[in-house]
């Protein structure tokens, strides 16, 4: 079972894609769409040397993580780099501390979401400059050189000029900069303006240029959008659980080694139904974030084995139709995944010593 609408793309592990030769994501010399949206475009600085001009985040994706368990899975990784050098007793606090992040994190991945665009005042915004006029890098960069003074010892080993060119050059990249910026405005316009239009090709296109989902296309997960209708956008995605949740319980003994045990089957499931049940509302979150639509419908699928024909099937066990009212009430620190099902219309069928059972799609 998948999506069946007349617009639809996908977003597999490990693949990157972009929408259109002409969409957002490929712009020449721009810097992404998340970069222009996300800054004003009417930020300066002094322009000494070529590079310097507006400031902005260089962070990945421009993407920030806001919850305790992201931030400490980076410390981690970092962490992971040096466990040659850690003593043996060391290493196994280690093991512990990853493994009880990592089932942290699996509960609380509808913690994350991506910062609400209001895609009104995004088309209101004003240029950097006005289009033919000095931008503000280049008239910086000017102003600099044309207050050069050579210096006494400038003058002495004949260093005037060359400082007096790089200047220029300077000049030249500033321009260049100015350029870049009035292009990144002016995409963010159009953009901006097509999303209020309910264009859903556009829907597309700032879903893979804000790629919100990126994270759990790490933890092995596909995505799917498709719609036929402005107001709403249905995301369906692959669970994966046995590449997902651990298949072993670890602790330390009471002399500080590690310690590992089979993880049972009813702990196991109740990972997977607080892991599927938290993506589900994680990317409603962000959809209701990025997109000006009313609905998200998240469709969960899981491979389980059919035991009439020996083979695994791909299996629907959760379809959940989000409102953005009722999602923007809740307080995602202290809800659970699982009971804020309540709240929303859905079809789930799940036991805590089977798992999920195959479900039919809610209606829309």
């Amino acid at each position: 079972m998948a999506l069946r609408f007349r617009k639809s793309f996908k977003i597999a592990p490990g693949v990157r894609m972009t929408v259109g030769k002409k969409g957002v994501g490929v712009s020449v010399g721009g810097k992404g769409l998340r970069y222009s949206v996300h800054s004003s475009g009417r930020q300066t600085s002094t322009i000494g040397i070529p590079g310097s001009g507006l400031s902005y985040s260089t962070t990945s994706g421009g993407k920030q993580y806001k919850s305790d368990a992201y931030r400490r899975r980076s410390e981690l990784a970092k962490m992971e780099r040096q466990q040659r050098k850690l003593e043996e007793l060391d290493f196994a606090r280690y093991q512990v501390d990853l493994y009880e992040n990592e089932l942290l994190l699996l509960k609380s991945i509808h913690h994350e979401s991506d910062d609400h665009i209001d895609w009104e005042e995004v088309s209101r915004r004003e240029p950097p400059f006005q289009k033919g006029a000095v931008g503000p890098n280049e008239f910086e960069a000017a102003r600099i050189l044309s207050n050069f003074q050579p210096g006494f010892f400038d003058r002495l080993f004949g260093r005037a000029e060359k400082k007096r060119a790089a200047l220029a050059i300077n000049v030249d990249s500033a321009r260049a900069q100015d350029e870049e910026l009035y292009h990144d405005w002016a995409r963010m316009n159009k953009v901006a303006k097509r999303m209020l239009q309910g264009d859903i090709d556009a829907y597309f296109e700032v879903i893979d240029d804000f790629a919100p989902l990126d994270d759990l296309v790490e933890f092995g997960s596909g995505f799917e959008f498709g719609t036929d209708s402005p107001e709403e956008i249905h995301v369906s995605f692959d669970v994966n659980a046995e590449k997902v949740i651990p298949d072993k319980q670890l602790s330390l003994t009471k002399t500080g080694k590690l310690s590992q045990k089979q993880m049972t089957k009813t702990m196991f499931f109740d990972l997977c139904q607080d892991y599927v049940c938290s993506c589900a509302l994680r990317i409603a979150r962000d959809m209701f974030a990025l997109l000006p639509v009313k609905y998200v419908y998240v469709h969960a699928y899981e491979e389980q084995l059919n035991p009439a024909t020996g083979h695994k099937e791909r299996l629907l066990i959760l379809s959940v139709r989000y409102d953005r009212g009722m999602v923007d009430k809740l307080n995602f620190e202290m809800l659970d995944p699982s009971e804020a099902l309540v709240n929303f219309p859905h079809h789930m069928k799940f036991k805590k010593t089977k798992g999920f059972d195959e479900v039919e799609p809610v209606d829309y």
